[in-house]
């Protein structure tokens, strides 16, 4: 199987406070060329889903800061008119968002709201969208082997150890309530690649890992 065209990446920014860490996830939706089928007279164009960075910027770093090392990670060199940005709206992120749209980012922003509602609703440029999917949609992901993790990435055991300790509440009305097991516990890192996996599910609907049911055909020609 060879490589197709460029990757797009999706950075997740899951921003935090005094106590929380803003975490920074970047995956890549890469398109692969799968065995040629004389049947279609085409090649397989595949899809993966790679988790190819991840990073917790310090606690104390102010908003602005935090702009600048996104606009530092939308501007580089790979990235550059090549990314999606998927930002948590949710609470003080409304301001920061208003900054990181005048910081020149060169990539749509997607802000979501984060809420505990059932469906997903869009309304003046945010998105709501609920907790539930974006924890159950990674879940279903690396369960299905879906997302790939760069090997040797720091944070990457990090990850899987804030997946484990993710837990579903009930609260006194009856509604699910998504987050860490044990008071204390950061969940920053599964947010911001829960949210950069919402953006490419957004922006690519079809199925992301495995054939996502295009052929290429001689020529350059795609068709579904």
């Amino acid at each position: 199987m060879s490589r197709g065209s460029r990757g797009q990446y999706f950075v997740g920014v899951d921003l935090g406070q005094s106590r929380d860490f803003t975490a920074i996830a970047i995956v890549e939706r890469a398109e692969l060329i799968g065995a040629w089928d004389p049947a279609e007279y085409a090649h397989r164009k595949m899809a993966e889903l790679r988790l190819r960075y991840l990073e917790r910027i310090p606690l104390g770093t102010t908003y602005p800061d935090v702009v600048d090392r996104v606009r530092q990670v939308t501007r580089s060199a790979e990235l550059r008119e090549r990314c999606y940005l998927m930002v948590d709206a949710t609470g003080v992120g409304r301001p920061v968002v208003d900054l990181l749209r005048i910081a020149g980012l060169g990539c749509p922003i997607m802000p979501a709201i984060i809420t505990g509602a059932d469906a997903e609703t869009n309304s003046d440029g945010y998105y709501k969208v609920p907790k539930r999917d974006l924890i159950v949609g990674l879940q279903v992901l690396l369960q299905r082997g879906g997302l790939q993790i760069a090997a040797g990435m720091k944070l990457g055991p990090v990850l899987v150890d804030e997946m484990a300790a993710m837990r579903v509440k009930q609260t006194a009305r009856g509604h699910e309530q998504f987050g860490a097991w044990r008071e204390g516990e950061h969940d920053d890192l599964v947010f911001a690649v829960a949210l950069a996996h919402w953006g490419a599910r957004k922006v690519y609907p079809r199925r992301l890992y495995g054939d996502d049911g295009c052929w290429t055909r001689k020529g350059g020609e795609v068709a579904a």
